[in-house]
């Protein structure tokens, strides 16, 4: 089986090439990179790896890619953190726009003249920012008010570029949808602002690694985005990646979507306090609230039932156990310099 993977270099994707190459995937990878650079990972030079550089708008390079592969995940996208919904406000939209149209382009063409079988779109929980049901299942993003940032607009013009394609090429597809994607491997991306959080910039304005990089670096108190009371379900990169991968390869995944994800609700300040425990397990736990961004969703709590019921499929890595890997890399980071 032949897998293409757009935005191979990204965060999300390189989690996913290990799982698809593990499990005996032939994987083409593209990526520009345009976020991170050149970030050297550990299958670059596997047997069944093949990465190209280039840019997946570039309708005729995704053809000449796409033209003898089985499965296509469409992962490539210009994101960030919540900072880049204010920063980028016309970038994003207008930036996935293309990225998506050549997708589907490229995806149609080879489904109706090679012998690609689906398309598997890597959307986004904040397709359901505006959502009021809690949990909220898949479909609910028809039915809630539309996302008021830029990125989570254009993620749900995504999904109806799946029912579009699908309505008039009988393109199969899955969607998938990540929640609060958390592991290692992630840096500070180019053209990021700095934005100070107290006397420390924001780490790419994800709140793992901003909490745990501003506690390394000992702040104290520690400063922490509104409240804490926003809801959120971390959920491990390699938890996601498998997910994905179970997704592309299921025959009840097609023409289906799945929200992907833990099961485990945490707040902000648990999530804080969790992370000042392991790093400061001596001294008392203190914080100050700065003013939230504007589009901080106050509770995003998926339904997963869904993708246990239909591909067997759970996020099963706890908070601790993911917190214990991602700060030692965390801390590493921030001893070269580079958070």
């Amino acid at each position: 089986m032949k897998t293409l993977v757009t935005g191979a270099n990204g965060f999300i994707a390189g989690y996913l090439v290990v799982e698809l190459l593990s499990h005996g995937h032939e994987v083409v990878g593209l990526d520009n990179f345009s976020k991170y650079g050149r970030v050297q990972k550990s299958y670059d030079h596997h047997p069944r790896f093949h990465l190209v550089e280039g840019d997946a708008k570039d309708v005729n390079l995704m053809k000449e890619l796409i033209a003898d592969c089985d499965h296509f995940v469409a992962a490539a996208a210009m994101i960030g953190g919540i900072s880049y919904f204010h920063t980028y406000a016309y970038d994003l939209i207008a930036e996935n726009e293309r990225l998506t149209a050549a997708a589907f382009d490229a995806a149609i063409w080879a489904h109706r003249q090679k012998r690609l079988d689906k398309i598997t779109v890597v959307s986004s929980s904040m397709v359901f920012e505006s959502a009021t049901r809690f949990p909220t299942p898949e479909g609910e993003q028809f039915h809630c008010p539309p996302p008021a940032s830029t990125y989570g607009f254009q993620k749900l013009a995504t999904e109806y570029f799946v029912k579009g394609a699908y309505q008039q090429y009988g393109l199969p597809y899955t969607i998938v949808r990540p929640f609060n994607c958390v592991g290692i491997g992630e840096g500070r991306a180019r053209g990021e602002v700095e934005i100070l959080s107290g006397n420390i910039s924001l780490a790419m304005s994800h709140v793992v690694p901003d909490l745990v990089q501003k506690v390394l670096k000992g702040q104290e108190p520690l400063h922490i985005l509104g409240d804490g009371s926003q809801i959120r379900h971390y959920t491990y990169g390699g938890d996601l990646a498998r997910g994905i991968r179970i997704a592309v390869e299921h025959p009840a995944a097609r023409c289906e979507d799945f929200n992907l994800s833990t099961a485990a609700s945490t707040t902000v300040l648990t999530l804080a306090e969790l992370i000042w425990r392991k790093i400061n397990p001596n001294r008392p736990f203190t914080y100050v609230s700065d003013p939230p961004f504007s589009y901080d969703v106050q509770m995003r709590v998926p339904d997963v039932s869904k993708a246990t019921a239909v591909l067997g499929f759970e996020a099963t890595t706890s908070l601790e156990v993911i917190l214990d890997e991602v700060i030692p890399w965390i801390e590493e980071q921030v001893r070269a310099g580079r958070l």
